[in-house]
């Protein structure tokens, strides 16, 4: 996404209607067709009473006075304004049918666009279900409010007004009076409608919650179901439904004071204009299909300003359904692609760190930073490890490497090239990553390799599959490369985890791999597969590894022992074990510890 789109978009946060129409415009051709369609089927609808007037006028001298042929003028024209109404919402709704599903999901691809365009920190401090839930209410929200505007809120406001333009052939001030009462009626309701936003955004709010609640406890079952916590979810469920039910009670029954208002003033209304009308025969200044024309205009008056002013405040509910959400989502990314950002072209994939300092933004003000003017070098093809105490500042250097965070001072080099001034998505392309807790698509295997590449084709696929050690245990799965893993990879061990990881790497072939903490979960004999595994991938290719086991390092090119964000030891493993430190010292206390565990 471009900076001026990003920029547009982040405008339109507070402005549901704003983004509404932002969807709208690619497509507005349609969309004038179905408000044209509809306008005229209103129109359609309105004056076939009109059109009943004329036909009872028309009748009302009697078979002999009354021409054959201008009576069956008049029954055509009444049954073509009912023919023509009927078809005009036909085709404003079956092009709605195709447009307003379009325009909804155009808006959830949006949003999912921009929220991708967020780094990991974002998603670390917000609940992946609660997003999740307001990117689809966003989509249901605006679907509702297309529906609802066109079918619900269009017509009876035109309705009204045509209604108001035939009254005046029966009475010009009937008319005029019907439209100032008409204005202050709406003027009142509009302004008890803004009054009631904070009712209606708070129910969105707590809708909110309850949606990304439900999604959290689902995806955790199994966590649920460890700790025998079902009763302790139900009862949380039951506190954010309380306040949901709550805050919705609120909300409609603000909603349905208006519509008491609004009622017994259309009724007042209404009655009044029929015994104007009344009064109008007696003076002889009415005909019978006046009197006719006004009573059914009266009715459609009364009905048609009681559906709109339903589907006004039921409109404002769903407006501030968008608006919470929106307020949300559209927040802006804290690390954005530079202005004139360029793509990484990597030759060897060479990697420095100069001259860093970086503090994580959570951090308590005056706390030490967590690397502080670190310098570190490493030459393409080189396997470098990275080890020292929780805290030290190990991941750290993984995670300015993918920028997923930017370093307050200094500058991370691939190839000589700053990554600050380079774009996201190429910086990706250059890096593969095994980590610890391998992340895994409800997919198939097959998907989960290939999603490193995904133009791969199958031989591809399987000879990485092989590379990696591991397509005999996919080929045993019920389905072989078919086989669905489940949530998370929730079907397979975590050997078998680590080496599909390992297998997506190597299909990737970039030219720098992350490894982090790649086999440390891992009982001895998974471990020893995933290593030799491992083994196929470091070839060839820059290797930082954080790894907490030392002996998986030992046929590295360098060690380096990081203590308080600070390089301490740097050196060839045979050289560090001789040199005493806290490279030996380390090594020291795990033959120490594996002794006792054996």
């Amino acid at each position: 996404m471009q900076r001026a789109d990003t920029s547009d978009l982040l405008r339109l946060a507070r402005r549901p209607v704003g983004f509404l129409f932002r969807h709208l415009r690619p497509h507005a051709g349609s969309h004038i067709t179905i408000l044209l369609a509809v306008l005229g089927a209103v129109g359609c609808s309105v004056g076939a009473n009109y059109a009943v007037k004329h036909l009872i006028d028309t009748l009302s001298g009697g078979p002999s006075n009354a021409d054959a042929a201008t009576v069956w003028l008049a029954f055509a024209i009444l049954a073509g304004v009912i023919t023509a109404d009927n078809m005009l919402w036909r085709v404003g709704g079956w092009i709605a049918a195709d447009r307003f599903p379009r325009a909804t999901a155009s808006m959830r691809a949006e949003l999912f666009r921009h929220l991708s365009g967020h780094s990991p920190g974002y998603f670390a401090n917000r609940s992946a279900g609660t997003l999740a839930a307001r990117i689809s209410a966003t989509g249901t929200a605006a679907f509702t409010v297309l529906q609802n505007f066109t079918w619900h809120t269009v017509p009876p406001a035109v309705a009204v007004v045509l209604a108001i333009a035939f009254l005046a052939s029966v009475d010009p001030i009937m008319a005029g009076c019907l439209v100032i009462a008409a204005g202050l009626l709406a003027a009142g309701v509009a302004w008890l409608g803004r009054k009631g936003e904070q009712k209606h955004d708070r129910f969105a709010g707590h809708a909110a919650a309850v949606d990304g609640q439900l999604v959290d406890v689902v995806q955790n079952f199994s966590l649920v179901r460890a700790f025998g916590a079902f009763g302790r979810e139900a009862a949380r469920l039951d506190d954010a439904l309380a306040g949901e039910t709550a805050a919705r009670r609120e909300s409609l029954r603000y909603l349905e004071k208006l519509r008491l208002v609004h009622g017994a003033a259309t009724a007042v209304l209404t009655a009044l204009l029929l015994a104007w009308v009344v009064h109008l025969w007696q003076l002889g200044r009415a005909t019978t299909g006046d009197i006719v024309l006004v009573c059914t205009l009266g009715f459609t008056i009364l009905h048609a300003s009681r559906d709109l002013a339903m589907a006004l405040v039921d409109l404002t509910q769903y407006v501030a359904r968008m608006r919470e959400a929106l307020a949300a989502l559209l927040v802006a990314h804290d690390l954005p692609d530079a202005e004139n950002a360029h793509a990484l072209h990597a030759r060897g994939g060479g990697v420095e760190f100069q001259d860093i300092t970086f503090r994580y933004p959570s951090a308590p003000e005056g706390s030490s930073p967590v690397l502080q003017g670190l310098n570190l070098a490493i030459p393409q093809g080189q396997k470098v490890g990275v080890v020292g105490r929780s805290g030290a500042g190990k991941s750290t250097l993984l995670t300015l490497l993918q920028r997923h965070s930017a370093p307050q001072a200094g500058a991370v080099l691939i190839d000589g090239d700053d990554i600050a001034g380079t774009t996201r998505e190429s910086l990706a392309d250059m890096i593969a990553v095994v980590p610890q807790d391998v992340s895994l698509f409800h997919r198939s295997v097959m998907e989960n390799i290939r999603y490193a590449r995904p133009d791969a084709t199958d031989k591809e696929v399987l000879a990485a599959a092989e590379a990696a050690r591991c397509r005999d245990f996919i080929e045993a799965l019920p389905e072989g490369f078919d086989t669905v893993v489940g949530d998370r990879g929730a079907k397979l061990s975590g050997g078998q985890r680590q080496r599909l990881a390992i297998a997506r790497a190597l299909l990737k072939d970039a030219p720098i791999l992350l490894l982090d903490e790649a086999t440390s979960a891992l009982d001895s004999e998974s471990e020893a597969e995933v290593q030799r595994a491992l083994d196929r991938l470091m070839v060839g290719r820059t290797v930082i590894a954080i790894a907490h086991r030392l002996a998986t390092l030992t046929n590295f090119d360098r060690i380096v022992v990081m203590e308080n964000g600070q390089v301490i030891q740097d050196g060839a493993p045979d050289l560090l074990m001789r040199r005493p430190g806290p490279y030996q010292e380390m090594v020291r206390r795990q033959s120490e510890s594996l002794q006792v565990a054996a």
